[in-house]
């Protein structure tokens, strides 16, 4: 079964923060002129505006493995939707600095980044433009009773930063371009998955 490029929609606390999430230390680099904006970056098990169901433990395994990225500072997105898996530094608006599980839901903190397109997501959030979440990966689906389930070989690659479509199903799967997991992870990365994996296997 072959891996499709899958993106998923959701928007963000109002105004882009919410603010019982942020640490002292990040309200004040919010006060001082920062933008952290944080929320609800995807959820499991509950079919999403695209029809599609991501199963609890894949992403339980998926935000254990990105956190590794954000541990190192390279955690990146971009804003609106690239056409491929890459991400690409010079359009880079973000960076996602903590993820965690809360229930069936995915948070997240994103510190908006001093980048042409970091600019402008800032002043997008500042005019009032409602923003969301969308997450990029690569796997694939199967049809369950009317119900789209992405299966467990999904792997996570990033959050991009986008507008809420105003057409339902804007963000809906794209055809990917013979897409290669060696393009979008490094050997590091496939070799802290699978690490992951045998420690999961042990506990």
């Amino acid at each position: 079964m072959s891996k499709k490029l899958l993106r998923e929609y959701f928007a963000l606390c109002d105004g882009g923060v919410c603010q019982d999430l942020l640490t002292e230390e990040e309200k004040r680099y919010v006060a001082d002129g920062g933008m952290i904006l944080s929320g609800i970056m995807q959820m499991t098990e509950t079919q999403n505006g695209n029809g599609r169901i991501y199963q609890h433990n894949t992403m339980v395994r998926e935000v254990k493995n990105y956190q590794k990225l954000v541990k190192e500072n390279r955690a990146l997105g971009e804003l609106d939707h690239p056409d491929d898996s890459v991400i690409n530094l010079k359009n880079a608006s973000h960076m996602v600095t903590q993820i965690w599980m809360e229930d069936k839901n995915v948070m997240g903190k994103i510190k908006v980044l001093d980048t042409p397109s970091g600019k402008i997501l800032k002043e997008l959030v500042n005019g009032g433009v409602t923003v969301g979440v969308s997450s990029r990966g690569m796997g694939s689906v199967r049809e369950d009773k009317g119900k789209t389930i992405v299966e467990d070989d999904f792997q996570l690659i990033c959050f991009d930063m986008v507008s809420e479509p105003s057409t339902p199903g804007a963000f809906m799967m794209r055809e990917a371009k013979d897409l290669n997991e060696s393009a979008v992870f490094t050997r590091a990365d496939r070799i802290n998955r699978l690490l992951n994996e045998v420690l999961d296997e042990k506990e």
